[in-house]
């Protein structure tokens, strides 16, 4: 019978790898207003999920997903804009 053993080193994650980096910090804040919106609607999704969906949930909900595309919208057009040689 053949035991087989993990490295440690490889289990082990090295202590820079755990923090994030300032780039990484940087792109989360950029798309921070992204994330808060999807927040909002899987919490008006969640709300819904267990009673018949009624109007004012249904316009909260629409709402949500509106400020979704418009969060993405502000994500695309950043993206867009930072790219050389693309857009006006």
């Amino acid at each position: 019978m053949q035991i087989i053993v993990a490295l440690q080193a490889v289990v082990t994650a090295n202590p820079s790898d755990i923090e994030p980096s300032a780039a990484e910090l940087d792109a989360i804040e950029q798309e921070m207003p992204l994330i808060r919106a999807e927040v909002e609607l899987l919490d008006a999704q969640i709300m819904t999920i267990d009673r018949p969906v009624n109007e004012l949930d249904a316009r909260r909900i629409r709402r949500a997903r509106r400020r979704v595309l418009a969060a993405r919208r502000v994500l695309a057009n950043q993206a867009t804009a930072q790219v050389p040689g693309v857009g006006a």
